[in-house]
């Protein structure tokens, strides 16, 4: 069977943890925060989980990482 090809774009996005959950980006951290508050703000700095659902479809786009 030949090789699977990675997903550029969500090997730029999507990092997988020892554990073997994908983890991600916030959205809505682009542009326009100057009328975010600085909580708001900060939380999205931290990083979040992919949801059990998306697992499966997001190991198939990233085999390899």
């Amino acid at each position: 069977m030949p090789k699977q090809k990675t997903h550029r774009g969500a090997a730029k996005r999507f990092t997988l943890t020892k554990t073997g959950k994908i983890k991600r980006a916030k959205a809505y951290r682009n542009h326009i925060m100057a009328s975010k508050s600085p909580k708001q703000k900060r939380n999205l700095r931290a990083g979040a989980l992919v949801d059990k659902t998306e697992v499966k479809k997001m190991k198939m786009l990233i085999p390899y990482k």
